[in-house]
């Protein structure tokens, strides 16, 4: 059963299965700094690429969730079909809950996405989607926006990124990967890459 958009005060500890009570209370007790944020409390039914799924909540109403701290590989660039894989092996038909305070210029819920680190309701962890992309070397930490982090994520997101680049993981194995946001920014003005490439030729 999902949840909608609410507040986490309002969220009814009996309603909740074990696992996601284990959610709230790590939300609760190891993010202080989100205090204020708001919950979503759904089921995710499309992952589009390695930083964007779609949950469904429990009125049926479909939210757009931008992982928060983390910027995947675009689906044309290296390593972005596995970025994409490696996240929907962790959400797809999943509950999760997104502890968001914010929405993107595309209207997008901008927030962390948690979800049972595996398959028993029982389960005793909850799992950060997004530090779980980074630690694969499938995603960068998204530092221009990190100060929209809780001190500790933050901290923790920096961390994983530095360890995989130092053990040439993922994306890291390139000799120089292309961030993202380079990526887009090429494509809307068509500067050719380093090879020379324009990009969509």
């Amino acid at each position: 059963m999902a949840f909608a958009v609410t507040n986490r005060d309002q969220v009814s500890h009996a309603s909740l299965p074990v696992f996601r009570r284990l959610l709230f209370l790590y939300v609760l007790l190891l993010a202080p700094g989100l205090a204020a944020a708001e919950e979503l409390h759904g089921m995710v039914v499309n992952v589009a690429d390695g930083d964007t799924v779609t949950v469904l909540d429990s009125a049926h109403v479909r939210h757009k969730v931008r992982l928060s701290g983390i910027d995947a590989p675009e689906k044309r660039q290296a390593f972005g079909t596995r970025a994409r894989q490696h996240l929907a092996a962790m959400v797809q038909g999943k509950d999760v809950i997104v502890v968001w305070n914010k929405h993107d210029r595309y209207g997008r819920i901008v927030g962390k996405v948690l979800t049972a680190q595996c398959a028993s309701k029982a389960c005793p962890d909850a799992l950060d989607t997004g530090l779980a992309q980074l630690r694969a070397g499938l995603a960068w930490h998204y530092k221009q926006y990190q100060r929209d982090q809780e001190a500790g994520d933050r901290e923790r997101y920096s961390a994983a990124e530095h360890a995989v680049r130092l053990n040439h993981e993922g994306l890291w194995q390139d000799a120089g990967p292309v961030p993202p946001w380079d990526y887009r920014r090429r494509a809307r003005t068509a500067a050719p890459l380093p090879d020379g490439r324009v990009l969509g030729s």
